[in-house]
């Protein structure tokens, strides 16, 4: 089948290397003389009736120092409602698609290979978030740029606990995985980090930090949003579209039983949306482009039902049916390599 135009969309959160992505799909489709579809606020551009516009080479000549996505966004789950798929397949036959490329994270690219498996819909995808947490690739859009942040962000907040010979807990993204939380703690050289991979140990972790504290009488702990204590009841909380828990605020329970355990003055620090935003950083540019590149590549050749990932260091097509209801956590040889950097 010849190939004349095509979609492109991004779902989920926002974080910088979105717009790259997105250039580099227009700049692939254009030399190969396709139409480019740009679908507006992720999965829910595409449901009737569709949001859409044309993408031509100049709306994106100049977003590559851009943050977010020009796209828009949004956390629609397709799959929520009963016909909402069926939906999905319509408005793509009715915008007159040949391919469509997703560019998300586990829930946008986990909708994209069901859409795949259940209708054969010619789908490929482009990894990002900066949970880092997407199966099989070793790269994710956005994560490089929010680990800057983050450890910036961190290396500040040791100057003021330092200043008041305080502890500071920083909570950063990170739902099922801690990636960002371990990195930026790692990175910023901070006395503990706690990951949603490990169980909080209580005992050990009010230990370890005051023996730091009375050595150096500063404290800095890196904690992700999906840290759950073990008398946390989440069961009332309320969740997303994709049946996720809205997650954050476990710095300031941290921080209160380091302040009434220790009597070590403590306070905390919601990083929150700050950390999506912003200029990408330069791998955050590079890689985004060559996927969009690689993803009309395989739209070409008809190779759909795959993302465009990093593997063993090399851009490569890998299955979406490896995202599906999978996540990508911190591994244990990880964790207990950085390990003494926090009980030293």
């Amino acid at each position: 089948m010849a190939i004349k135009r095509i979609g492109i969309l991004t779902g989920g959160g926002d974080c910088p290397g979105l717009n790259p992505a997105i250039r580099g799909v227009v700049f692939g489709a254009k030399q190969r003389g396709w139409e480019v579809v740009g679908i507006e606020e992720g999965w829910k551009g595409i449901l009737n009736p569709p949001i859409w516009r044309n993408l031509e080479l100049e709306d994106v000549d100049e977003i590559l120092r851009t943050g977010g996505t020009i796209l828009t966004s949004s956390r629609t789950n397709p799959y929520k409602e009963p016909h909402s798929p069926e939906e999905v397949v319509t408005s793509f036959r009715t915008l007159g698609l040949d391919a469509l490329v997703a560019i998300g994270g586990e829930d946008t690219l986990g909708v994209a290979g069901k859409l795949y498996r259940d209708f054969k819909l010619p789908i490929v995808g482009i990894p990002k978030t900066i949970d880092f947490d997407v199966p099989e690739t070793e790269y994710t859009l956005g994560f490089t740029t929010a680990l800057e942040i983050t450890i910036d962000a961190a290396e500040r907040l040791k100057d003021t606990a330092k200043s008041h010979k305080r502890a500071i807990v920083l909570e950063t993204m990170g739902r099922h995985a801690g990636w960002l939380a371990l990195f930026t703690a790692v990175g910023a050289g901070a006395d503990a980090v706690l990951i949603p991979e490990e169980p909080v140990n209580l005992p050990r972790l009010l230990s370890n930090l005051k023996k730091k504290y009375d050595r150096k009488k500063y404290l800095l702990i890196v904690v992700s949003e999906g840290v759950i204590l073990a008398d946390e009841d989440l069961d009332k909380t309320p969740v997303d579209e994709f049946g996720h828990v809205q997650l954050g605020g476990i710095s300031e329970r941290i921080a209160k039983i380091i302040e009434n355990e220790l009597g070590i003055p403590t306070r905390h620090v919601i990083l929150g949306h700050v950390q999506r935003g912003g200029s990408p950083s330069p791998i955050d540019r590079i890689v985004p482009q060559g996927q969009g590149l690689m993803a009309t590549e395989l739209i070409e050749k008809g190779e759909f039902g795959y993302m465009v990932g990093v593997k063993d260091g090399k851009l490569a097509p890998l299955p979406l049916e490896s995202v599906v209801g999978r996540i990508r956590p911190v591994p244990s040889h990880i964790i207990e390599l950085y390990r003494p950097l926090f009980e030293e």
